[in-house]
């Protein structure tokens, strides 16, 4: 199942959560998702969803870490996305119960821009749990 999304920003984080529970719900069953960014220049992340200073701090420390108008070999104008992206990385494993993402009380689920805007598809891939035996059989 695909997840599309637009930028409005060249760096920003996009909270997903909702969209991802949706599908979640549509899959009904129980397990996992995997949520997979094929992109090279965003990333995605599970952190803080109730405080939005968290988001702004995510922001601010990656560029300070990887600044935009910093020198670089990849001379294309976009390194510092590439380098955010992949200390970011590019995929998050979520148990689903019941078509229900299993997320602790403060966890979001964040897709983090640092090229755009630009309009992104995620992957979302279900894996299912493997069934439970009854009885006393091998």
């Amino acid at each position: 199942m695909d997840l599309t999304l637009a930028s409005q920003e060249r760096c920003e984080v996009m909270d997903i959560t909702a969209n991802v529970q949706r599908a979640c719900r549509q899959w009904g069953g129980s397990g996992a998702v995997l949520v997979y960014c094929p992109h090279t220049t965003g990333g995605v992340t599970l952190n803080e969803k109730f405080d939005p200073t968290v988001r702004q701090d995510i922001l601010h420390w990656m560029e300070r870490l990887v600044p935009a108008g910093a020198v670089y070999a990849h001379a294309e104008g976009n390194a510092d996305a590439h380098i955010k992206a992949s200390l970011t990385g590019n995929h998050v494993l979520i148990p689903v119960r019941q078509g229900n993402l299993l997320l602790g009380r403060w966890q979001g689920l964040f897709f983090l821009e640092f090229d755009g805007p630009r309009h992104r598809t995620l992957w979302l891939s279900f894996l299912a749990a493997a069934p439970q035996e009854t009885g006393g059989g091998k």
